[in-house]
């Protein structure tokens, strides 16, 4: 049983920053691997990027690709998500991803655990 909870999101405007954090609580492990998709109002729920505890390997949407940064902190079982230069097609609430089921990591169908989201606002 794995529980995650995310913060950090907020109204931000167009080109500013906002960092989500995503912490991890229950069978947590160093072989763990947690991502981020986002979800817009009448929108299905996509993949922003996903992160390995064990190599650090990172994998992004081509939408955030050089805008968004997502790193982990294993000693604090946390995962983070850096976002610069926002956009308003940003918007959406944001969903922490851990335990991936299969080597689909971009689908959603693929991860065992999911936060409650955090809201995201990106006015213009």
């Amino acid at each position: 049983q794995v529980q995650l909870v995310e913060s950090g999101g907020g109204l931000v405007q167009a080109g500013g920053s906002l960092r989500l954090s995503c912490a991890a609580s229950g069978r947590t492990s160093s072989s763990f691997p947690m991502g981020w998709f986002r979800q817009a109002p009448g929108k299905e729920r996509e993949f922003v990027a996903a992160i390995s505890w064990s190599a650090k390997t990172t994998y992004y949407a081509d939408s955030v690709k050089g805008r968004f940064t997502i790193s982990i902190d294993n000693a604090k079982n946390t995962v983070y998500l850096q976002m610069n230069s926002l956009k308003p097609e940003d918007t959406g609430v944001y969903y922490c991803a851990a335990g991936l089921g299969s080597s689909g990591y971009s689908h959603s169908g693929s991860w065992n655990y999911w936060g409650q989201g955090t809201q995201v606002t990106v006015s213009s």
